[in-house]
């Protein structure tokens, strides 16, 4: 008994939740951001449960992913969110995927790669309108305006999005909001009237798409919403559902005498006689080191434990008290919460971060399970590795 650990996605999940998502923003089209694996989620799988949803756009951050989902035969529209000079430009072009471009050189080397891939690139252009990260400030706006009409004159690029990123939407009423919704409508307008027609202007985020109706403009690109999470104080509302599930069992139970120390450094000592339990996974598997001595868990039978000393790489000891207990019996690490089990988010707010975090942590090493509808047509309840969802769509 190995005690494999393991992540189930709730495929239904993500489908209500992309459903509950286009109800909430009303006209505006709903861009499913599935970066970073879709949150750690299964890029394809989840992609495909979004659009079953309601999503009619997807998001990533590198070209290679857009250019994997067209692979996986997902025909959406798919914005990469990252414009990067080293990027595969001509192969994206020749997938039909969205570009993004704040600078001026970046739409010279698309336009340039329009020539190779024989057909125009469709480029959003990205203004920073004061997250300090990507895009064209105020002041190099109107030269990245210029640069990408010229390329459409030439008919190498076709403006089709103008977007901008907040960086403090998850602090209600923080005054840098207000701002960036203004220096974003002042951008827009500049590149209108340069002759720009836009398909779509883009602003919100996650926490934007939950909060702020005047930044939707024609289309929100939520991401941890999707599946289930936020960054907002305290969380997602409960109209979404986490979709996440990590699980592990027990590989060795036994009690010891008060006093025990446990793990590295000697961090605990257990109050009285009481039974320890071992789970086979640690830091190298997910669970952040700092979560020592302050992490809950859900020991299905039927409470909660807590993890006991210090975190190793591919070990944590959990305190079961006189719980009767052995050795493959399931814990819950965290998942929606519907058995009393932690959430993600639960996790989050004891250990100071966000439920982004957690998440994403549990894939690299923790294969995946997933049960619900892709939206191909089929339930399926497939086992994956942590790295590739290939294996989900060959599964239908």
């Amino acid at each position: 008994m190995d005690g494999q650990p393991e992540a189930l996605i709730d495929l239904d999940a993500i489908t209500a939740n992309a459903a509950a998502l286009r109800r909430h923003v009303g006209a505006a089209q709903v861009m499913a951001v599935v970066k970073s694996d879709a949150y750690g989620h299964g890029m394809v799988p989840a992609a495909r449960a979004a659009l079953a949803g309601g999503a009619t756009w997807l998001g990533v951050v590198q070209l290679d992913d857009a250019i994997a989902l067209r692979q996986a035969g997902v025909d959406a529209r798919v914005l990469s969110l990252h414009g990067s000079p080293d990027a595969s430009h001509a192969e994206a072009i020749g997938h039909d995927v969205d570009m993004t471009a704040g600078t001026v050189s970046l739409v010279q080397q698309i336009a340039a790669a329009a020539t190779v891939a024989g057909r125009p690139a469709r480029l959003h252009l990205e203004a920073d309108t004061g997250m300090g990260r990507g895009g064209a400030i105020a002041r190099d706006w109107p030269a990245l305006v210029d640069a990408a009409r010229a390329a459409e004159a030439e008919g190498l690029v076709r403006v089709v999005g103008i977007w901008s990123h907040f960086a403090c939407a998850d602090i209600p009423g923080h005054p840098s909001i207000e701002q960036q919704l203004a220096a974003f409508r002042a951008a827009v307008e500049l590149a209108e009237r340069a002759g720009c027609q836009p398909e779509v202007r883009h602003l919100a985020n996650t926490p934007a798409t939950l909060t702020l109706p005047e930044s939707y403009f024609d289309l929100v690109r939520p991401g941890g919403a999707v599946v289930g999470l936020s960054t907002l104080p305290g969380g997602a509302p409960d109209w979404l559902r986490p979709a996440m599930t990590v699980s592990a069992r027990l590989i060795q139970v036994k009690r010891v005498p008060a006093g025990t120390p446990v793990s590295y450094a000697h961090r605990h000592f257990t109050s009285g006689e009481s039974a320890l339990g071992v789970l086979p996974l640690g830091y190298n598997e997910g669970i952040p080191r700092h979560a020592t001595n302050l992490a809950d868990m859900l020991f299905t039978r039927g409470r909660r434990v807590a993890i006991a000393g210090t975190v190793c790489l591919n070990h944590v000891v959990v305190g079961l008290g006189d719980h009767p207990a052995e050795a493959g019996d399931e814990i819950i690490l965290f998942g929606p919460g519907d058995n009393g089990e932690p959430t993600a988010q639960e996790w989050a707010d004891r250990l100071g971060t966000l439920s982004y975090e957690i998440v994403t942590r549990f894939t690299g090493k923790v294969p995946r399970t997933y049960s619900g509808v892709t939206g191909t047509g089929g339930d399926v309840e497939v086992a994956v590795d942590g790295r590739s969802d290939g294996q989900v769509a060959a599964a239908h």
